[in-house]
């Protein structure tokens, strides 16, 4: 596509660009073939809507947003109408994310945040790197990249001047590319995953969303990088390494749903969850820890023991209730949230399962410490 067809990029990092630059913006996306979303203004989070939808217990396949062509849902909303990026992007500050499932896209997301180098058999997963390669200035998932491309023989990504590339405000870098072969690539992230393809680099694809170039947030504007506009296809070598570090959908599954943004490990619920007069907090400490291994699943593989961890958080729920440490209803029903947000569409197991549970529980009470 010509250089020219692309919007301009900003030439302002104040957070709140003109409505009709984000409009322009939304509406080249969606030209591409890219749904998009609305991203709240000044950050990369999608855009709230009515009290409802921010409820932890409101959802999807429940909300008649979709259907009278209002936003909810985050990327579920994601749309290629003219008319809906023009209604939608009418007012000011409103950023652009891309659903990168119905794109087919899978993007690179680089990181340079600082933060703790792993242990060296987490670098590149599935990779040994000897006790004797020298790691000092290893910083970044630049560096990270750059050696997993090199083992390869094949220049990183981020250096993929064929190409979108799009620089992050932290200096970090997306580098987006298209699917296809027809296959359905999953996403990763580095908060406690089984699918990474290197430390710290993200994949965002089946089940995500990308912020769009030209947005800008409070932190600075995601700008594009070289000349390439599009997305190139997958390199041969970079789609191998997706499919050995687990990225690639098993055909008939369907795929993890994504994580939230915020990557929090429990859901906000819980921590207002009402529980017996004086005893509440060391009830949700213990409950804590099952919980949290239920969100983690939302950044996991289908493989991720899901069912067995949701069974063990209801038991330990059920039996935290019977020795008068939680309050039921509220402590299930913050369960019941934060398993639908990992695994959305199965709300019928989801019950099931917790329900099972806690009557199991209910028939053991437990004291402060026994759950696990």
């Amino acid at each position: 596509m010509p250089l020219e067809t692309c919007p301009p990029e900003p030439t302002t990092r104040h957070p709140h660009p003109p409505a009709n630059l984000s409009v322009r913006f939304a509406r080249w996306c969606a030209d591409q073939g890219w749904p998009v979303l609305l991203l709240a203004p000044g950050r990369k989070t999608p855009a709230a809507n009515c009290q409802e939808c921010r409820s932890p217990r409101h959802e999807r396949p429940t909300c008649g947003y979709l259907s009278q062509e209002r936003w909810c849902h985050g990327f579920h909303a994601a749309t290629q109408s003219a008319g809906l990026t023009t209604q939608w992007w009418g007012r000011p500050g409103l950023g652009v994310g891309v659903g990168c499932g119905p794109a087919r896209l899978v993007v690179v997301d680089i990181d340079v945040r600082p933060v703790e180098l792993p242990e060296r058999n987490r670098l590149l997963p599935g990779i040994r790197i000897g006790e004797r390669i020298n790691l000092t200035g290893v910083r970044t998932g630049f560096h990270t990249l750059a050696v997993h491309a090199a083992l390869r023989g094949a220049p990183s990504p981020a250096d993929d001047a064929s190409t979108l590339r799009v620089r992050t405000p932290t200096g970090g870098m997306h580098v987006w590319y298209r699917a296809t072969d027809g296959r359905t690539w999953l996403c990763s992230t580095r908060s406690g995953s089984r699918r990474a393809l290197a430390w710290p680099v993200d994949v965002q694809a089946h089940g995500g969303y990308i912020v769009a170039p030209g947005t800008t947030t409070r932190s600075g504007t995601y700008a594009r990088v070289g000349i390439a506009v599009r997305p190139a296809p997958i390199p041969s070598w970079l789609s191998c390494e997706l499919e050995r570090t687990g990225h690639l959908q098993a055909p008939g599954a369907p795929a993890s749903a994504p994580p939230r943004d915020n990557r929090s490990a429990l859901p906000r619920s819980v921590s207002h969850t009402a529980t017996g007069r004086g005893r509440g907090a060391a009830g949700r400490a213990v409950l804590a820890p099952p919980l949290a291994k239920v969100a983690a699943c939302a950044v996991a593989s289908e493989d991720a023991n899901f069912t067995e961890k949701l069974n063990r958080a209801a038991y330990n729920l059920g039996g935290l209730a019977a020795g008068e440490h939680l309050a039921a209803a509220e402590a299930e029903a913050a369960l019941r949230a934060c398993a639908l947000a990992t695994r959305p569409g199965r709300s019928g197991r989801i019950a099931s399962v917790i329900r099972s549970g806690v009557v199991s529980g209910n028939a053991s009470p437990m004291r402060l410490g026994e759950a696990a």
